[in-house]
């Protein structure tokens, strides 16, 4: 089971700014709006997690307030989460944080990859809130085996998947493929192309944030 938010709010602007072949060609204001819409889910999640009763001194007395009980421990796939993930990081910036390489294997001659696994520092998850954030979610793969390889850490608790746009099919991939968990993004896309890239998405977030790779 597994809970869909996809709400429009002011991040569509930035989204649409991100999709733009134009506006896009800027990796600086795309970085920025990655990182907006970033703010935006940590925001929207933040209305998920458990909070306390805290009691805060003034200097005219006291306040009484509510506080995170825990923070969320942050997952970031690199290298194209590192802006939105960012984003979550202005918000929770308390939080813990786990860092994972995770890129596609060269297509075979059918077209069909692999995600490789080739780096991941994490703290301990046993019965925390983790959120996994990774901007585009086209198959799916690389957020089932990010969570499969943060389990050597421990078993969170609760779990959070954040994506700026996935597609129909990856969602469909995640929910059969990961336990239960809330998931957040920005649009939903019907299509994958032959190279498992969203359509119409908006091209590699990661060449368009940092330039491209060889």
């Amino acid at each position: 089971m597994f809970v869909l938010h996809h709400v429009p709010s002011i991040a569509n602007q930035f989204l649409a700014d991100m999709r733009d072949v134009h506006i896009q060609k800027d990796s600086m204001r795309f970085r920025k709006n990655l990182e907006r819409v970033g703010e935006i889910l940590a925001y929207e999640i933040s209305k998920k997690l458990e909070y306390v009763h805290r009691t805060i001194h003034t200097p005219l007395g006291y306040a009484e307030t509510k506080m995170l009980k825990e923070q969320p421990v942050l997952v970031c796939v690199l290298r194209a989460g590192l802006p939105f993930y960012q984003g979550f990081l202005n918000f929770f910036d308390e939080a813990e944080n786990s860092f994972i390489g995770a890129y596609r294997s060269k297509p075979t001659t059918t077209h069909d990859f692999d995600i490789e696994l080739h780096y991941l520092t994490s703290p301990n998850i046993e019965g925390k809130t983790v959120i996994i954030i990774d901007p585009m979610l086209a198959t799916g793969r690389s957020f089932v085996k990010t969570y499969q390889a943060l389990l050597q850490h421990g078993k969170p608790e609760k779990l959070h998947i954040a994506a700026v746009i996935a597609s129909e099919q990856g969602l469909k991939y995640i929910q059969e493929n990961l336990p239960p968990h809330e998931l957040w993004v920005g649009d939903v896309d019907k299509d994958l192309n032959e190279k498992y890239y969203i359509v119409p998405g908006l091209g590699d977030a990661g060449d368009l944030a940092f330039g491209s790779k060889l």
